[in-house]
């Protein structure tokens, strides 16, 4: 077994280049002749049914030189809080630790913790507190942060969050049920995130 992984690891550079990925699909949207052709001997008035090839799209060209701007879109599921703007760097609050991310970052694909999501371009920096979501970091340079609930950091109240922070706290302390602890305690985090959030 060692042998083989001494190969293995010896394999030529371009072999992995020359990997295909799923998504490298070709531009024009393959379909299968078989299926259409049975599919129009048995309702030759209807169009056959698209398949999931006929959706996807052609993986985006990983650019050869480093872009200067990273692309952001920031969406929520009922609003859009930013769309294809560029921006020198993102800082995400992903639940294993604060994640920069800049032009030319590696692909990755993160889940959003509570926390303070920053977007920096050039000497303004824009504050979120977001509740929790994924992060999608792409190879050519384009971050899409999808949150659950967002707001901008300037737009809360301290002295509610101080509140909600001690009603959760009695709330978890006085807890009988284990469904009573759960909810308490994501009161509880939630809220000592926005704290940390305004105090920080």
């Amino acid at each position: 077994m060692f042998r083989r992984a001494t190969t293995l690891l010896r394999r030529p550079l371009n072999a992995a280049a020359s990997k295909r990925f799923s998504t490298d699909i070709p531009v024009e949207s393959a379909t299968d002749a078989s299926f259409v052709e049975a599919w129009k001997k048995v309702s030759p008035h209807i169009d056959p049914p698209k398949t999931p090839l006929s959706y996807l799209k052609p993986r985006p060209s990983i650019p050869s030189s480093l872009p200067t701007k990273l692309t952001v879109n920031f969406v929520l599921p009922y609003s859009s809080q930013l769309s294809s703007k560029e921006v020198d760097m993102v800082i995400v609050p992903a639940t294993t630790g604060q994640m920069g991310v800049l032009p030319g970052h590696v692909a990755t694909i993160a889940e959003l913790k509570p926390g303070v999501l920053s977007v920096h371009e050039g000497n303004d920096v824009t504050k979120y507190f977001v509740s929790s979501g994924f992060a999608f970091i792409h190879a050519n340079s384009v971050a899409d942060v999808i949150a659950v609930e967002a707001v901008p950091l300037d737009q809360i109240d301290a002295n509610l969050v101080q509140k909600g922070l001690q009603d959760f706290t009695q709330k978890l302390n006085s807890a009988t049920t284990d469904l009573e602890k759960a909810e308490a305690q994501i009161g509880v985090d939630v809220h000592s995130a926005l704290n940390s959030a305004l105090t920080g």
